[in-house]
């Protein structure tokens, strides 16, 4: 499949005709051709969006409305393409790009719904006269960076708020999965949005970073987001400081899901199964350490041993799965040495185990310990530590031993102990009785420490898109005292 960026309407390829590919996990074939923009692409497409500011900012929240309704009816229409799309890029299953679609149209309409919260205040004035209030603006253009794991949602977050907000946007598409991220600008052209309100640029992976800071550079863009790694999402707040460019950043993860001794054992194994596993773990809310009371853990810790053991692992491009290739070898080698490091150290291994292909089981160590690479880094892959630990002070402890802070999950019968227990763990999102893994498109989303900064959904993403300006109006002759 060959595509092509998106620049003031326009579908283009690269000014010097480059171009880059991506292959499919599994074999290696390729699945999409794509424009490698160079700086000058970049720039270009920073320019129409500024262009198209200039009116697109004047439009009225009904026109927004209409418009952002429509894109979530095109992007849903498109849901068979995107599934195909994802399994060709990322080796994601069905189940995994239906939920996308879905959860990403819910953006669309809540975006919409947003366009007439966009409001303000009227503040007190101690000059007599005075109207004096805070307006919340357009703020201009807006770079939205999106990843692999989550394409539809979190290329539709980084865009449709933005949007509802007065906003011309440009997303810079992931260059693991383009035709995916392409499928969402299409369906925003089909929506009926003007020309330069949406950009899309797509870039080689060596050209990253020098196509990024061109952009960001630009006067013109006033509002970065980015969602990826804590590595990358350094390097770009790094860059936006260096240009006093606002950044809203959604990182890396690493969320415990905590099981108190009295938890309902069968409820926490279910939400431990889907937290841990759902698209082979490569979501930044995966469940990645499962921190369970050690009066309950052997019962807990067969049950989910034996879920895990029975869930479905296959090619999801030959039918329904749970687990289909994860997005490269590069996953494999690392959750294989974290297997490795592990076992070495005393852990058990329940399920699963190392794997020779993208084809990753579900894989499941008990008694890990702090020392363990696994207890700290991101695994970002179907590999799960279990931890044991002896009452609420400790599983405390092991919730918040981690430089990330995105989402978390706390399992008890007792609501009000449970809920003290949430309050305690360094997270932005936590669950009491639900798993890790949640997502709704009204809801504030971000985390704390190497997690991120900023909050994407609801009126949080007004937020954060807007400009927000004190304005005074005098109504009466002003005395001055000269």
């Amino acid at each position: 499949m060959k595509i092509s960026m998106l620049i003031n309407g326009e579908q283009v390829q690269a000014r010097n005709g480059a171009t880059f590919e991506r292959r499919n996990p599994l074999d290696g074939k390729v699945a999409t051709v794509a424009p490698a923009a160079t700086p000058e692409d970049a720039v270009a497409a920073v320019n129409a969006a500024a262009e198209a500011f200039r009116s697109w900012s004047r439009t009225g929240p009904g026109e927004r409305r209409a418009l952002l309704m429509n894109a979530a009816r095109t992007l849903e229409a498109k849901a068979e393409q995107f599934t195909a799309a994802m399994a060709l890029e990322t080796g994601a299953p069905a189940n995994w790009a239906d939920f996308n679609v879905h959860l990403a149209a819910g953006l669309f309409l809540e975006a919409a719904a947003l366009t007439t919260q966009i409001g303000g205040e009227v503040i007190p004035s101690d000059v007599p006269g005075a109207l004096a209030m805070a307006v919340r603006q357009p703020a201009g253009v807006v770079l939205g960076i999106a990843p692999w794991n989550a394409p539809v949602i979190l290329a539709v977050r980084a865009i449709a708020t933005p949007l509802a907000c007065g906003n011309t946007v440009i997303l810079k598409g992931s260059e693991i999965c383009p035709a995916t991220h392409n499928l969402i600008v299409e369906a925003l052209q089909e929506a009926g949005f003007p020309n330069g309100v949406v950009n899309f640029v797509t870039n080689a992976p060596a050209d990253a970073a020098g196509v990024v800071e061109a952009m960001i550079a630009q006067p013109a863009v006033t509002r970065v987001n980015f969602t990826g790694s804590t590595h990358v999402g350094r390097l770009i707040a790094a860059t936006c400081a260096k240009h006093l460019k606002p950044v809203v950043l959604e990182l890396g993860g690493k969320a415990p899901l905590v099981v108190l001794d009295d938890a309902d054992v069968d409820a926490a194994v279910d939400a431990a199964a889907f937290g841990a596993f759902a698209n082979s773990g490569q979501i930044c809310m995966s469940t990645e350490r499962i921190v369970v009371d050690e009066k309950i853990a052997d019962e807990f810790v067969a049950k989910l041993g034996a879920r895990a053991a029975a869930l479905p692992l296959g090619d999801p491009r030959l039918g329904p799965v749970v687990l289909g290739s994860v997005v490269d070898m590069s996953t494999v080698e690392r959750c294989n040495a974290l297997i490795e490091d592990a076992l070495a150290q005393g852990a058990k291994l329940l399920t699963g185990g190392k794997a020779a292909s993208t084809l990753m089981p579900a894989t499941l160590l008990d008694h890990v310990t702090p020392t363990m690479r696994i207890f700290r880094e991101e695994a970002f892959g179907p590999v799960k530590g279990i931890v044991r630990v002896s009452g609420v002070e400790e599983a405390v402890a092991c919730a918040n031993d981690n430089d990330y802070g995105l989402a978390a999950a706390v399992f008890g019968r007792d609501l009000a102990r449970a809920m003290e227990v949430a309050g305690r763990i360094q997270s932005g999102i936590c669950h009491v009785n639900g798993p890790t893994v949640q997502d709704e498109a009204q809801m504030p989303f971000g985390g704390v420490k190497g997690s991120g900064i900023g909050r994407f959904g609801g009126k949080a993403g007004i937020d954060a898109f807007t400009e927000l300006r004190w304005m005074t109006v005098q109504k009466t002759a002003r005395q001055y005292p000269f």
